[in-house]
């Protein structure tokens, strides 16, 4: 199995898009080189950010090839490669096997509801299909509907290439069950961009952040100072990404992102229809924000 420190703030970067809503994979390698500089520590082609439930396999293949290449080994990259059933599952694991990738992220399957141990073979048929590959799951119930049971993840953490889990519930008692069920060898990653640190208080190792498509510099210093036993700045790190947050409420959080990318002068597009609008009331929310951070200071 690859080696891969499952840890730090990894954007689940955004994927740019023309306007004709084609894969803009020239704008793709500036952000690979962004967030890069920025000092993220690694990224993730699929995740929620990067539209990953509205592209075709091919445009798949593609934005996970480019990353890979303009990645360079610079960075490990994670491909988001969950499908609804078992069988595209495993056939998207090991397209992106193939491509490079360094790491599996695997949503719960959605629109169906799944039994805890449906989820439990789900996830064991893949990680045996993929021996080599570690995975990572990705837990996200308000969009799936299925959620993964902390008794699952303890579960599934026995399976040799199954090293962490993306918990994006929003509920930190979740986090602290994940962290409680496993051991020190798995990895417990915060998908809600304002429980990183306290994840990392609670023996996390980072978080899958989007925000970080906006501040790479200012998100990845959360697990920085945290790492240099600075917490109180990483606390005040972590802060200060809540006056964006509060954007959210003008639609799509993801859709938020982008469109914030887009006005900080990035030439990314918007997101793939229908999940595309934000009302003029949520773009002046989103450029007094803006303008507010760049006079602190966020990067």
């Amino acid at each position: 199995m690859k080696n891969v420190e499952i840890k730090g703030i990894i954007p689940p970067i955004i994927t740019p898009m023309n306007d004709d809503e084609s894969i803009n994979a020239a704008e793709l390698r500036n952000q690979v080189n962004r967030l890069i500089d920025g000092g993220v520590h690694a990224l993730f082609p699929f995740g929620t950010n990067g539209e990953g439930y509205i592209l075709n396999d091919q445009e798949k293949e593609l934005v996970l090839k480019t990353v890979i290449e303009e990645t360079n080994g610079r960075v490990p990259v994670y491909a988001g490669t969950g499908c609804i059933s078992t069988k595209d599952t495993i056939r998207m694991s090991k397209m992106a096997e193939s491509l490079g990738a360094d790491v599996l992220s695997i949503i719960t399957p959605s629109f169906a509801a799944a039994s805890q141990n449906e989820l439990y073979e789900h996830f064991k048929a893949v990680a045996e299909a993929v021996p080599n590959m570690p995975i990572v799951l990705y837990n996200i119930p308000a969009r799936t509907g299925n959620a993964i049971a902390p008794d699952t993840v303890g579960r599934l953490a026995e399976i040799d290439n199954i090293v962490g889990a993306k918990d994006s519930s929003g509920n930190f008692n979740n986090i602290l069950e994940y962290i409680a069920k496993t051991d020190k060898n798995f990895s417990v990653l915060s998908g809600n961009d304002a429980l990183i640190i306290w994840n990392l208080l609670a023996g996390g190792t980072g978080g899958i952040a989007g925000c970080a498509n906006l501040y790479p510099k200012t998100m990845s210093s959360i697990y920085d100072l945290f790492m240099e036993g600075k917490i109180e700045e990483a606390k005040v790190a972590n802060a200060s990404i809540a006056s964006f947050r509060a954007c959210f409420k003008y639609g799509n959080p993801n859709t938020i992102v982008k469109t914030a990318v887009a006005l900080m002068g990035h030439p990314v597009g918007k997101c793939r229809a229908p999940f595309n609008q934000v009302p003029e009331a949520g773009i002046e929310a989103i450029k007094k924000v803006l303008k507010e951070n760049e006079a602190k200071g966020m990067a």
